[in-house]
């Protein structure tokens, strides 16, 4: 039995604070998925062996009990799956992407088993991870194909990633901390636990969101409460937020998200398996095996080269920061290309011709008092890119962006 049906938890929105950063908040919807080259998301965990009744909890008290949950060690197995609606192309978007992050000329200094690019297969398909942690100093993480498993290892001031179908290792070293901040095995922008995808989420719960206790679940053998977002906006990419909160130690362990054209959930994360117990000390040790090809952090950056000439947004100097437009799930971030480029065309040549063929099939066409431009759209983030090198960006539809760009 679902033992919220108070006024508190059923259908009465909770709202957070209304002072946080509007770029704090743009970046929620965007962060939840990732951005469209890094999102992860889940199958469904376990179909559910009846609700389990538990004591009645009001969403704001849900909430803190996520905030004030302090379990840094546990182990167990997520399923991953994920419909952002980019076309597969045989795996081109894939290979595209990596490509990006390899450099080009072959991909020369690369490694196989480098983060950056092989965490970007979780963007699409489904796939099993094992994820391990204990504090902040060492986590793992490995993605299990039918034939091989691909392993991040953060242990201590060292990192090592292991791609056992190619044989190679990655190494980094002297980080202190998990890469790109605190209680991550991940790169930035990957989510690899429903925990990590809960707190993005739950940045966006100010006066634009409604937050309410949805009854009960049974997620891994364990009791969960049912937490929903829901975006009051219209025009939002953003249906709801479903997160299931263990009801002993307040750990999300199940995330999803379902988009407001309906159909099967972007991301719906949950584990399979979970125990909050110590992991093993040798989860997180590693040896590279006989024959393995080391290749270290600061040898394959040394080589890293732009593909082609598509504009470097993240290294620009002097990039002006984003203006954000508009608040909550609706927000809009517009920004100029470094010198007011515009997306390389096929005539020009700038890019392969496998690299346009997929944004191509990515883009429409479209044009009003901004001019003329292409929207490159998901089922979550998309995206426009005017003709004279202004980008709109966010979990928003077409039609918002268009309108924010005639604004501007």
């Amino acid at each position: 039995m679902a033992p919220n049906d108070s006024a508190e938890t059923n259908g009465t929105a909770v709202r957070g604070p209304a002072g946080r950063r509007r770029a704090a908040r743009y970046i929620v919807p965007v962060a939840v998925a990732g951005a469209a080259a890094a999102t992860i998301g889940l199958v469904p965990a376990l179909a559910s062996s009846g609700d389990p009744d538990l004591p009645k909890i009001t969403a704001q008290e849900l909430i803190e009990k996520i905030a004030a949950s302090d379990t840094e060690q546990f182990s167990g197995t997520v399923k991953i799956s994920t419909d952002l609606g980019i076309p597969s192309m045989g795996g081109l978007a894939g290979s595209f992407l990596s490509g990006a992050a390899e450099g080009g000329e072959g991909g020369k200094g690369a490694s196989s088993a480098d983060p950056q690019s092989r965490l970007t297969e979780l963007a699409s398909g489904t796939h099993t991870l094992r994820v391990a942690a204990d504090g902040p100093d060492r986590q793992r993480l490995s993605v299990l194909d039918q034939a091989s498993e691909y392993s991040l290892i953060h242990n201590g001031d060292e990192v090592w990633a292991y791609d056992s179908g190619s044989n190679a290792v990655y190494h980094a070293e002297g980080r202190g901390e998990a890469p790109h901040g605190k209680d991550r095995a991940a790169p930035e922008g990957v989510p690899s636990t429903p925990k990590e995808l809960a707190e993005e989420a739950l940045k966006a719960a100010d006066g634009t969101t409604s937050v309410t206790v949805d009854g009960t679940a049974r997620i891994a053998g364990r009791d969960a409460y049912r937490l929903v977002l829901k975006p009051e906006q219209k025009g939002s990419t953003v249906g709801s937020v479903t997160i299931a909160v263990d009801a002993e130690n307040g750990v999300p362990l199940k995330f999803t998200l379902q988009p407001s054209s309906g159909g099967k959930a972007v991301v719906d994360a949950g584990f399979t398996s979970v125990d909050f117990g110590k992991p093993a000390a040798s989860s997180f040790s590693f040896t590279p095996p006989k024959g393995a090809k080391v290749t270290e952090a600061d040898d394959a950056k040394a080589h890293e080269k732009p593909l082609g000439d598509l504009p470097e947004f993240e290294d620009a100097q002097g990039a002006a920061a984003p203006e954000i437009i508009g608040k909550g799930w609706n927000s809009i971030a517009e920004f100029k290309t470094p010198g007011g480029a515009a997306l390389p065309s096929e005539a020009s040549k700038d890019v392969p011709a496998q690299a346009q063929q997929f944004l191509d099939a990515l883009g429409d066409k479209v044009s009003g008092k901004f001019g003329s431009g292409t929207v490159f759209k998901t089922r979550l983030i998309n995206a426009l890119m005017t003709d004279d090198g202004r980008v709109y960006v966010g979990a928003v539809t077409k039609d918002a962006l268009v309108a924010a760009a005639n604004a501007g």
